[in-house]
């Protein structure tokens, strides 16, 4: 894979085989960075980062000035400013990301219906049915690129491919502001020199794991036997053995559920209190929920994450007789989990909310609902919110409260 500061990128020049190609994976670039700068257009050319500049807050999104010292996504701010102390830090704007993501998303499906979102910043496209409108995939590309940049002032990458796994690979290497187009003839071509940690679900165990067998580049697994990969690895071995063929059968999926959908959040100074602990899942597991309404869907697990002072780490969960998008549900579960998984009373940094198992809303109610009274309260809630904010309204317990910036994060897994 090219480096994510762009030093390594790769894009397409002139004419080129692009039959069957037919998925595009676009990614906008330094996402976040790149909407300060354009409602900031002071800011162009210099190293930013977007991440509250207190205490122990993360870089939510970096310029590719500020990337070339080293900053990264998810990395401490303070580590980030010691990287590259001339950077500029601003607060992050989620609801203007959001904003730009909507429009974003609308020009995507201008150019097919078939439009798969994974993230605020990113998504699949299967183009196959638009050649005889728009021209061939690479056209397709250059022309959504030409409609992102002239509509919204944003830049994006596109990669073309015949799979979603070489697509996006693809529009990775092709950062910033590029396009890159695999044939499908040269595929293989195209992976085999690449680093093993390039292959989805590959971290860093995986590849200690895949060095140890001698296996460095993905050409090395596509060369493995399959047996020893599934042997070691047991089904991801096999995933990562077809991966590293070109092998990849999904689709671009229009209707898709996230696996999971949660916040977290670190704090400022490490907690011992379990008052403050209580109330911050209460936030958490009430914007877990609202996520959750906001997209039709329930869930039938509850998890907890907490993060001691020492960076240890304890994920517990627990699943419910009846699948819920009821915040109050989810906090007495989550609640219930803390006083299990806390026994020590240590110092906590993070705590975490999240709800798996999710399917669509709407199925079979029970015959006794005792989540009733507050399922109607917070349907209310949501409506007052979609007129007025989502600030107006709170639980009692959470009023006369700073919201915590430090370290809040959203997570949605697919």
């Amino acid at each position: 894979m090219g480096k994510t500061d762009g030093s390594e990128r790769q894009v397409t020049v002139g004419p080129v085989d692009d039959s069957g190609a037919d998925i595009l994976h676009v990614d906008m670039d330094a996402f976040y960075a790149s909407v300060e700068v354009l409602d900031h257009p002071e800011l162009a050319g210099k190293p930013l980062i977007v991440g509250h500049a207190t205490g122990r807050s993360v870089v939510s999104s970096a310029s590719y000035e500020a990337r070339r010292f080293g900053v990264r996504s998810a990395m401490p701010v303070s580590q980030a400013l010691r990287l590259c102390p001339d950077a500029i830090t601003v607060d992050p704007r989620m609801e203007r990301y959001a904003e730009l993501s909507r429009q974003v998303m609308q020009i995507f499906r201008r150019a097919t219906p078939l439009v798969e979102p994974v993230s605020i910043d990113e998504a699949f496209l299967d183009v196959s049915g638009a050649r005889k409108l728009l021209g061939s995939p690479s056209q397709i590309a250059a022309q959504v690129r030409e409609w992102v940049r002239r509509e919204t002032g944003l830049p994006a990458s596109v990669g073309v491919a015949g799979t979603k796994f070489v697509a996006k690979l693809a529009s990775g290497r092709a950062k910033p502001d590029g396009l890159l187009v695999v044939p499908v003839a040269e595929t293989l071509a195209f992976l085999h020199p690449l680093p093993v940690g390039a292959l989805w679900g590959v971290g860093p165990s995986t590849q200690t794991a895949l060095n140890n067998l001698g296996l460095r580049t993905v050409g090395d697994i596509a060369s493995a036997p399959h047996q020893l990969l599934e042997k070691r690895l047991g089904v991801s071995g096999t995933r990562l053995w077809q991966l590293a063929r070109g092998v990849d059968v999904r689709v671009v999926e229009t209707t898709r559920i996230e696996k999971s959908i949660g916040h977290e959040e670190t704090f400022e100074f490490d907690v011992t209190d379990a008052a403050i602990l209580r109330r911050e899942l209460l936030r958490l597991a009430s914007r877990a929920a609202a996520r959750l309404r906001q997209a039709s869907v329930v869930g039938r697990t509850v998890g907890l994450k907490l993060r001691y002072a020492d960076f240890r780490t304890i994920s517990r969960s627990r699943t419910l007789p009846e699948p819920t998008s009821v915040g109050r549900r989810i906090y007495e579960e989550a609640a219930a989990l803390l006083d299990e998984a806390w026994s020590d009373r240590g110092p906590i940094r993070l705590i975490g909310v999240r709800v798996e198992q999710l399917e669509a809303a709407g199925g079979q109610p029970a015959l006794w609902d005792p989540d009733e009274g507050w399922r109607q309260t917070e349907q209310a809630l949501d409506g007052i919110a979609a007129k007025f904010g989502s600030g107006v309204l709170a639980p009692a317990s959470l009023l006369g409260t700073k919201p915590r910036q430090v370290g809040d994060s959203d997570h949605f897994r697919g």
